[in-house]
């Protein structure tokens, strides 16, 4: 388990793919794919905190955000529901160079050991990712059913799992097919399957509860809903469409959002689509017949185009992260694209590598970052407030607002860079 989780540098003729989309006499070092992925974690880990710190220290005397650091504090927000903002981009960018990197790794496997042994990695290391995952979210410290079954890592575990066996077992034809029947076959689910005509809110629960006289206690939700015999269709608000009711019906254990999950069932679905629009650009960057330019190009079109369609699609099926519409997953997607376009032109074509190294270090020990956050509390913040937190944090507020929080996320961002550094020149990492 403890290998590099960078892409793998050996390309090969994937038994999935099309024979001429790579060649196995070219080997390469996708640089790019590393710190693509290490920037990803990059905001994760502690970069928000930084903004925010920037963004409090420039605001004016009305306390009202301004200027640049005022929009980038804006984007590093989730939109509330439908809408996109740039923190919306973290998590599928992360799916997406999962479908990226698993080309590379599956199919030196395929190329190595067969399809049976590529599947064989594919099951242990989704079986091995659904338990740290458990793990991460609080394992057996509650009892049940406070137990979340779901979460930002299983759903990493089952797009990579899903994803990885598609691979193995179709050509490109195959997977574009059935990338676009996981879009079209769940925006055909949302719209047209009726619904129960009730919002699963609190608020909302509560007004319906005190409508018919009966008291809002623990049993109440689920005598409301199945006591609702009103359908209608056609429906994506918070807590009243499609997804979010066969979460309240059928996931069980913890709900992030109590009454549903944001990585629940059905959702699942247009995720697994995030991961094979990855696979698609691993493909193209692995085909030996295009030059780097014609990469880059195809990249950033393939990104537009993407953009624009689900812009274009939000206006009947609005693009929502926390039902992972299909037209949010093209929007993610086109902005994944784009962004491994430009660092694919930059790092591995122009080998400007100067400035990405410590992000390289991050992208290949990005689930372990990511777990030693957990295991921190959150963030790196706990660390670094032992070392200017306190007084001292008092005192730099004090002589500039801001100047405090910003100690605390420069030294938390320096505590994890030391961290991954540290395992890189170790040669220790956690392969997802």
């Amino acid at each position: 388990m403890l290998r590099s989780m960078s892409a793998e540098t050996s390309l090969h003729p994937p038994a999935a793919s099309d024979a001429a989309v790579v060649s196995a006499a070219v080997t390469q070092r996708l640089m790019s794919v590393d710190a693509l992925r290490g920037f990803d974690m990059f905001w994760i880990i502690g970069a928000d905190a930084l903004v925010y710190a920037l963004d409090k220290m420039s605001r004016g005397p009305d306390g009202q955000p301004h200027g640049v650091f005022g929009f980038l504090a804006y984007e590093l927000d989730h939109a509330d529901w439908a809408g996109f903002h740039f923190y919306d981009l973290i998590f599928p960018l992360f799916v997406f160079i999962v479908g990226v990197s698993l080309v590379f790794s599956l199919g030196k496997t395929i190329r190595q050991e067969g399809r049976a042994g590529a599947v064989k990695r594919i099951i242990r290391r989704t079986v091995l990712m659904l338990v740290i995952a458990l793990f991460y979210s609080g394992g057996f410290a509650n009892n049940w059913p406070g137990i979340r079954l779901m979460g930002v890592l299983n759903r990493i575990a089952l797009c990579y799992g899903f994803a990885g066996l598609i691979f193995c077992f179709c050509n490109l034809r195959q997977m574009i097919a059935i990338c676009a029947s996981l879009l079209v076959g769940y925006w055909a689910l949302m719209t047209f399957i009726p619904i129960r005509d009730i919002q699963l809110e609190e608020s909302s629960l509560k007004q319906l509860a005190q409508q018919r006289g009966i008291p809002f206690d623990a049993n109440a939700p689920k005598a409301l809903f199945y006591g609702t015999t009103n359908y209608v269709t056609g429906h994506f608000e918070h807590g009243f469409d499609l997804c979010d009711q066969i979460d309240f019906q059928y996931l069980p254990g913890r709900k992030y959002d109590t009454y549903f999950d944001p990585e629940g069932f059905l959702s699942t679905l247009p995720a697994v689509g995030t991961c094979l629009l990855g696979v698609f650009a691993g493909l193209l960057l692995l085909n030996a017949s295009l030059r780097d330019t014609q990469k880059v190009i195809l990249l950033l079109m393939a990104g537009f185009i993407m953009v624009s369609l689900g812009w274009a699609w939000s206006v009947q099926f609005p693009v929502v992260k926390k039902i992972w519409t299909s037209s949010f997953v093209l929007v993610a997607g086109g902005y994944s694209a784009l962004l491994l376009g430009a660092f694919y032109w930059i790092i591995d074509v122009a080998k400007w590598q100067w400035w990405c190294q410590p992000f390289v270090w991050m992208g290949m020990n990005s689930i372990t970052i990511y777990l030693t956050k957990n295991f921190l509390g959150g963030s790196f913040s706990g660390l670094s407030k032992r070392l200017v937190g306190g007084d001292i944090r008092d005192f730099l507020e004090s002589h500039c607002r801001g100047g405090g929080d910003l100690a605390m996320a420069i030294v938390g961002l320096a505590l994890a860079f030391w961290f991954v550094h540290f395992l890189y020149r170790r040669k220790i990492f956690l392969r997802l």
